[in-house]
Parts: C-alpha cells; structure tokens; sequence
C-alpha cells in the first residue's frame, strides 16, 4: 500500500507518521517549501509528544517521505488523503473555508492514473465529499477513483495513541471497492479490535462535527455548573464526579475552566450552526455553547480583576500558560488571547511563561506588549497576582513559599483547579479558583492562660 498526504499540518503530519509505522509507505505532499526542508532536517513544525521521533524512526526506515512535489506521489498511491487545513471563512457566518481542500482535489485530478481513493482527512461540511468528486471528474473523466470520507479524532498532545489505539475508526464510502481499501489500510488495528464504522459520505462528515460539537457542549456545560456551584456553595469537581461516573454521561470534558479553544473545537462549532442554518435545521443548542464560550473568556478576565480588589491598573499579572491545553505549542483561539489583552486594557502589565508556547504566542499581535519570561518563578517576580491558564504538569508543584517570595502580594488565580484550596491558603495566599468553595485560612490554636 502506498499513500500520499496532502498537508503536513497538525492532521496530516500525524496520519502519515503512523501510517507508515503501520508499514505503509507515505509521502506527505506541502507546497510549503520551508515546511518541507525543516521536516527533511527533522525539525518538527508543531510540537506533539512524540511526533519527532516517530519521524525519524519510519524516514530512516525508507517508509516515510517528504516533498512539495505532488504528481509523484499520486499517481503511485493505493488511496490519497487530503489533510489540509479549513479554517472559518473571514467572510463570517462561520462557514467553513474549503479553498485548499477543492485546490487540492483539482490538482490530484491531473496525476490519478490507476485505481485510487481520494480520501478527505480534512474536517469538512456536509456534501464536501460531492463536490471532491464532482471536481475530480470534472477535470479528469476517465479517471478510475472513489471519494471517502476519514475523519480525523485525534486530541493533541495525545495525537500518536489516538490515531493508533483509537476508539473508533469512521469511513464514509459509496462503493465496496473503496471501503476494502480503506479496510485494508486499518487492518493494523484489527489486533485491538478497534471498530470500524462504515457509512456514507454524509454520514461520515456530520459525525465529525457532532463529536466535537457534542464535546464543545459539555465542556461549556461543567463551566455553567461551576457558576451555579460558587453561587450555592456547592463544588464542581465533587458535582462532575458525580455525573461523571454515570455510563450515560462519562467523566471525560466534565472540567470546569476558562472554556474551550483550540484548532477545533471553535471553527467546528461555528461550522455545524451555519449547516444547520443552511439546511433549515438550526442547530440552537450549539449556537447557545458558542455564544457563552465567548462570554466565559470575559468572565475570567473578571474574574481576575476581582480577585485583585478588583483593580489591576498599575499592577503586574503573572501568567502561567498560553496555549489552549497542555502538550501542545497550539495557539489558536486560546482563551489567553482574550485574558491576557483584557487585564492589559485595565491597565495591568502581563508577565507569561509557557512551557512549548512561547514561539506561537509571541506571532500573535493579541499578545503584544507582554512581557515574555523564561520560566515560571521568573514570572513571578515583582507581580502582584499568578493566573494560571494552562494546566501544564510543571505548574501543578510550585514551591509556595518560592513564589510568595517574589510577589509583591500573596494572590493565586487557579483557573484550571489545579491545587488544593486548603494547600493554598494553608501557604498564606489569597486563592480563587472555580467552582469551588474558598477555602478559610486555618485556625490558630487559642492560647491558655496559666492559672495562678
């Protein structure tokens, strides 16, 4: 089996790497030059635990390729995947933006010679699958291929096991030539007995966006909840495990937080509320998770100022984290690219650290004016308040008494319910996190009186 990718973006990059683990040759196709020299060097363009040495092991084992060259490729390749990026139309309205997804299809119509499947990797609407086809044929009509539809489901920062110990495997495919191909391609998976679940086009495209926009909506949900926990006394963390060790419901996406960013889950969102206005089947629900995601971001911005007597003009704001998660250099719609300009609009000077982030964060003009640190104590020194905004590992055991030695007052901002309360406060700090009760400072024993 051979494959060609097309993109070497986040999806792509990681498919064709544990494609070729499989034992497949692949080569991923990207008319970005640079991108290409620096993979032929090694140098990963995203970061993903991982990523770099799965490269490298199936590049010296002859089973993975780079190259901008596309015709190739193609005319070689058992099946064809387009993992391009669609990124949300700048026209607005939340369309998706297919232009690199039908440049690409024409293209792959000039170099098909034998037998193929054109897969679409891409997260794309509903009907995308059609009109590949329709473009494909258009430009080549007595080319011998299927379209099918293989959406990706992969978390980054978990990409390489998710892609090879997946919960699920969708294929959307019209003829039983084409799902044998893409059988064929899985089979490595049988050994797990991964299920693969075969579909239509449509089918297969819809699923992808009613996953993450089923995700989007319980992440959005425990962030609702949280408020209703602080206004009652309740805690979140008490509440999701609760809810979550219902088979029903599933404890995964249940933590309460600054609300949801990332690659995907904000265009997929916005994408499935424009089908279903397009399709007259309005998609309310979502429309309502997209909308308070948005005011969540500006809800801990509030947030912060508060919990700063609710001023940070001419204060300093160390903040830890960047991106939208941890283990990933993604920086796309984080919610600190609404936080952090924010407290800076209320006058307060941002000090950041992020442990993989920092080259992202520094591209984007949001961001400006930050004062970008080394490491997390460097953060800290002379500020008047810690927000921590991505749960990295590194930041769940600061030395307390360190960092209360560099502020200039003692107040944590746990946005991600990393610690303890009583740990905090126990360290002599001013906390606030989310949805949860705050903590009293302890009690100092009463002193006895000898008597006389």
């Amino acid at each position: 089996m051979r494959i060609a990718m097309i993109g070497t973006g986040y999806v792509g990059l990681v498919s064709g790497a544990c494609f070729s683990e499989f034992g497949y040759h692949v080569t991923c196709v990207d008319k970005d030059e640079r991108k290409i020299a620096a993979l032929l060097a090694g140098k990963m363009p995203i970061y993903e635990p991982g990523l770099e040495d799965l490269v490298a092991n199936n590049v010296r084992g002859g089973r993975l390729e780079f190259t901008t060259d596309l015709a190739g490729p193609v005319s070689g390749a058992d099946a064809v995947f387009i993992a391009v990026g669609t990124p949300t139309d700048r026209r607005g309205e939340g369309y998706a933006d297919l232009t690199y997804v039908f440049a690409a299809a024409e293209e792959v119509a000039q170099h098909l010679r034998d037998y193929t499947v054109v897969v679409t990797k891409s997260t794309v609407p509903v009907g995308t699958g059609r009109k590949v086809h329709k473009i494909i044929s258009e430009k080549a009509p007595r080319a011998d291929f299927d379209v099918a539809s293989n959406p990706e489901f992969l978390r980054e920062g978990a990409a390489i096991n998710d892609f090879m110990r997946p919960d699920r495997v969708v294929v959307g495919a019209e003829t039983d030539r084409a799902r044998a191909v893409l059988r064929d391609l899985y089979r490595p998976l049988f050994l797990n007995e991964t299920p693969i679940l075969m579909s239509g086009l449509e089918t297969a495209e819809l699923t992808k966006y009613a996953a993450n926009a089923f995700l989007a909506t319980k992440i959005t949900f425990i962030n609702e909840i949280a408020d209703l926990c602080e206004a009652t006394g309740a805690d979140v963390q008490e509440v999701a495990r609760g809810i979550g060790l219902d088979g029903r419901i599933g404890k995964k996406f249940l933590h309460a937080g600054p609300g949801y960013g990332g690659s995907c889950f904000p265009k997929d969102t916005l994408a499935l509320v424009a089908q279903g206005k397009d399709a007259n089947a309005p998609q309310r629900i979502v429309e309502t998770v997209v909308a308070v995601n948005d005011e969540r971001k500006v809800q801990m911005a509030n947030r912060i100022v508060a919990a700063c007597d609710g001023s940070v003009r001419g204060k300093t704001i160390a903040v830890l984290g960047l991106t939208f998660k941890p283990n990933t250099d993604d920086m796309r719609e984080a919610p600190s690219l609404d936080i952090v300009p924010a407290l800076q609009k209320n006058g307060a000077t941002v000090r950041a650290f992020d442990p993989e982030g920092m080259a992202e964060a520094k591209k984007h003009a949001e961001l400006a004016g930050t004062v970008f640190c080394d490491n997390a104590y460097d953060t800290m020194q002379g500020a008047d308040a810690i927000v921590i905004l991505t749960e990295w590992n590194e930041f769940r055991s600061l030395d307390l008494a360190r960092a209360k030695s560099l502020l200039r007052t003692p107040v944590l901002i746990d946005l991600r319910n990393i610690y303890r309360p009583e740990d905090v406060v126990a360290a002599g700090f001013s906390y606030t996190s989310v949805g949860r009760r705050p903590a009293s400072p302890p009690k100092r024993p009463r002193s006895v009186s000898a008597v006389g």
